[in-house]
């Protein structure tokens, strides 16, 4: 091997990919464009900064969330381990401490001695003859740009948007529970319950408050399981009863009866110093939002300590621009690996990147690409990015995604994970992954 991988891009996907790939003993070069060049989303110049939620989605068994982390495990991969060790409570769900898992994260990586790590902005495709793009739904303009022109193609986009985050003092601790839903995981969510004419009275307010639309914005499409709160309250009286504000499963323990609707918080900082408005991503103006935590019950202050926001989100037409292995059909050996090339959520571009790895490994060896199992969720993921239907658009992992199994609903869930992990055990111990374990 005569030149270093180059990875573009130490988001989630890269990060992974990058210390995957010297985990199988390939030097890498691991570009990050922060601090020199900012998004709109991040505020530091850490690796895997999360920028939306802090909650990496549910680690029960019988879920597609859990299984896939169950999948990853017997990947060994390297970021879902340091999540586990920068954990805050958030009852089944798998929540960190935004600031020790980037932290964790590039500590992982300028460790590395196979990783260099180059702070700079890659602005075009002159990259070495084997390159990975993991630059996700920030891609620069100038890298944007470059890619139109190497496929001769649009891109394809949409728009996520980020929740409100408040400090704890500013809650009232008289006007909520810690609960979760249903009694699953500890009690890890402050609940703070809604009667129906504060309920009522909220979502005319969010029909009605002024949002953020910035220019080239106009014609804003938002991620279906990513929506503004605003968005989701215009969609119907009932929505956010639906939605967000679900109250299904936390009855209040003062009362014995489930409220109205509910607004849950979890924390975001092990302290609790941070909390987030749970499913609260929006694009109201600062103003619109100060003014929101005084109709919400249940605050002593409108003190918002991080501003919902709205973002534009890049990725790839897939399907039609890269080949299974999600390598460019028009350079071989140009790879792209998480949100950029289709798959949507923090697990799933920890994942993708994972699956990269193994088959740039092989690339480099001259071996053929390797598809995981379509029976595991590793697999649908390669499979979506190869096939997804049209419109393309991005995913998140869910049992759908797998070959369907004759069985009762009730015991569907679990085969599925049984099957699942029988496959991938099988897969991994016949394939060469170039795993060390």
């Amino acid at each position: 091997m005569t030149q270093p991988v180059a990875v573009v891009g130490g988001g989630l996907a890269g990060s992974e990919l990058a210390l995957q790939l010297a985990g199988r003993g390939v030097p890498v070069d691991l570009f990050e464009m922060r601090p020199a060049v900012a998004t709109p989303a991040h505020g530091t110049d850490l690796l895997a900064e999360l920028v939306c939620s802090n909650s990496l989605k549910s680690d029960d068994a019988e879920t597609a969330s859990g299984l896939l982390k169950r999948e990853l495990r017997l990947l060994g991969c390297r970021l879902l381990e340091a999540a586990e060790r920068c954990r805050v409570p958030a009852g089944h769900a798998l929540a960190v401490d935004r600031t020790l898992f980037a932290r964790a994260v590039t500590d992982l990586v300028e460790a590395e001695p196979l990783v260099r790590l180059a702070r700079e902005e890659r602005r075009d495709l002159d990259l070495p003859p084997v390159a990975a793009v993991a630059t996700g739904p920030l891609t620069s303009p100038a890298l944007s740009s470059a890619l139109a022109l190497h496929f001769g193609e649009e891109h394809l986009h949409f728009y996520d948007a980020i929740s409100i985050s408040v400090g704890a003092e500013a809650l009232d601790p008289e006007a909520g529970y810690w609960a979760s839903r249903y009694g699953k995981g500890g009690d890890d969510y402050w609940n703070i319950p809604i009667d129906r004419e504060r309920y009522r009275a909220l979502a005319a307010f969010l029909r009605e408050a002024p949002v953020i639309e910035k220019r080239g914005f106009e014609d804003t499409r938002c991620f279906e399981r990513c929506l503004p709160v605003e968005v989701i309250a215009a969609r119907g009286e009932d929505a956010l009863r639906f939605g967000p504000l679900k109250p299904k499963g936390l009855a209040d323990p003062r009362t014995g009866r489930e409220p109205h609707a509910v607004l849950q918080l979890r924390r975001e900082t092990r302290d609790g110093s941070l909390m987030g408005l749970v499913g609260f991503q929006t694009r109201l103006a600062r103003d619109a939002q100060r003014e929101l935590l005084s109709v919400l019950p249940g605050f002593r202050e409108a003190a918002v300590l991080r501003w919902g926001a709205v973002h534009r989100n890049t990725f790839l037409d897939a399907p039609r621009l890269l080949d299974a292995a999600q390598m460019s059909r028009r350079r071989s050996g140009l790879f792209f690996a998480g949100q950029i090339a289709g798959v949507e959520g923090y697990m799933e571009s920890i994942a993708h990147g994972a699956v990269a790895a193994v088959n740039i490994e092989r690339f480099l060896r001259g071996r053929e690409s390797l598809l995981f199992p379509p029976e595991t969720l590793l697999g649908a993921l390669q499979r979506h990015c190869a096939e997804g239907g049209s419109p393309y658009q991005p995913m998140n992992v869910n049992f759908g995604l797998l070959p369907p199994l004759s069985a009762r609903r009730l015991e569907r869930k679990r085969l599925y994970v049984e099957r699942s992990l029988d496959a991938l055990k099988g897969f991994l111990a016949t394939r060469d992954c170039g795993l060390n374990a």
